[in-house]
């Protein structure tokens, strides 16, 4: 049965075009996805995430048990509102899912988790928590929604009180706060500034138009797609899942093999790295030839052959862009069969765009 947010019949208002989004009904555009996806670099746009799953951790031990968890060290959260981006990890090494979790108090963190892997998220995290008598708590009367782009912040700001206001200013990056009644956290999933803002769910509709009323384009699933992907960003179920390690999917950064902490996976990934690194590795492609590049399309390479994870036409370049999995080492000419012509396509790093502009190289 297809789901729906509390946002669901403002979406309908607004003319939003719906389609089924992992079991859920989504937004996939207004109307223009470019002009979404521009008003997101240029302006501010909001985006309904609240499909995504809010999970409350709290115990004396939780600490203890997220060290166990996840990938990342959490050790590196130590001021209440700060937040880490981390992978959860198979025995194995592959990636169960990537998340956010939140430090609030010694005896309480937050964890967003995503939406498609919710019903294989709760129950591993119950159990590896059950030996740390860690509680862990769904938040489904949480709503959420996320405002980025250059103006973003300050379309927030005017929207709260003086005090909340004060705070809000001055948050750093990866950084929450709480008035006003809501969670105010500076993350997001576009490349641009902003706040992702969870909310009382039956105070979630009075909020988004609110941020309409301020200048805040709504924007669907689409834009989301490609300005995360403009910005680097993986998509788990297309860039990553259980069959790859962080290292094959270009998240080595998440990664913190720190002495002293047994965590879930960490035997494979110390294997990997102890070989010169995994077996494939995740690149940045570019097409300068008119054309898009796509999911499932082969790669090929002077070793081997690999496919296109996520790829689109990327509105602030003017070009296709894509993340790929190619075997490891030099690739020398690489190519993308497209419809049985082999295309030359440019290897660079990611991000794409970084700030609303073209990194160098693309």
């Amino acid at each position: 049965m297809t789901q729906k947010t509390v946002l669901n019949a403002a979406h309908r208002a607004f003319g939003a075009k719906m389609v089924d989004f992992g079991g859920w009904d989504m937004p996939l555009n207004y109307g223009s996805q470019i002009e979404e996806h521009h008003a997101v670099r240029r302006d501010a746009g909001m985006f309904d995430v609240s499909h995504m799953t809010v999970i409350d951790l709290h115990g004396p031990r939780v600490r203890e048990f997220l060290r166990h968890l996840l990938a990342n060290a959490v050790d590196k959260l130590k001021t209440s509102g700060k937040a880490l981006y981390s992978c959860m990890l198979t025995a194995d090494g592959g990636v169960i899912d990537d998340l956010i979790v939140y430090y609030l108090a010694e005896d309480f963190f937050r964890m967003v988790v995503n939406a498609a892997t919710r019903d294989k998220d709760l129950p591993w995290i119950g159990k590896q928590a059950a030996p740390f008598c860690v509680d862990v708590r769904e938040r489904r009367d949480l709503a959420m929604i996320a405002v980025q782009g250059p103006n973003a912040r300050a379309k927030v700001h005017a929207l709260l009180s003086a005090g909340t206001r004060a705070k809000a200013e001055k948050l750093g990056k990866f950084v929450a706060y709480e008035g006003d009644g809501l969670f105010i956290a500076r993350t997001g999933y576009t490349g641009e500034d902003g706040y992702e803002i969870m909310v009382p769910e039956g105070e979630a509709e009075a909020l988004w138009n609110r941020l309409h009323a301020a200048g805040v384009a709504p924007a669907g699933l689409g834009a989301r797609d490609t300005l995360r992907l403009e910005a680097g960003m993986n998509l788990y179920g297309q860039d990553m899942d259980e069959s790859v390690t962080p290292y094959e999917a270009g998240l080595a950064w998440t990664v913190s093999l720190d002495a002293g902490r047994d965590f879930i996976g960490r035997p494979r990934l110390e294997a990997q790295q102890a070989a010169g690194g995994p077996p494939r590795v995740m690149v940045g492609l570019v097409m300068d030839e008119k054309g898009v590049l796509r999911h499932g399309q082969r790669v090929v390479t002077a070793n081997g052959e690999g496919e296109i994870l996520s790829g689109t036409f990327s509105p602030t370049l003017g070009k296709a862009i894509a993340f790929a999995r190619i075997p490891a080492g030099t690739p020398g000419v690489v190519q993308v069969d497209i419809r049985g012509r082999l295309v030359p396509v440019r290897v660079v790093r990611f991000p794409f765009v970084r700030d609303g502009k073209a990194c160098e190289g693309m």
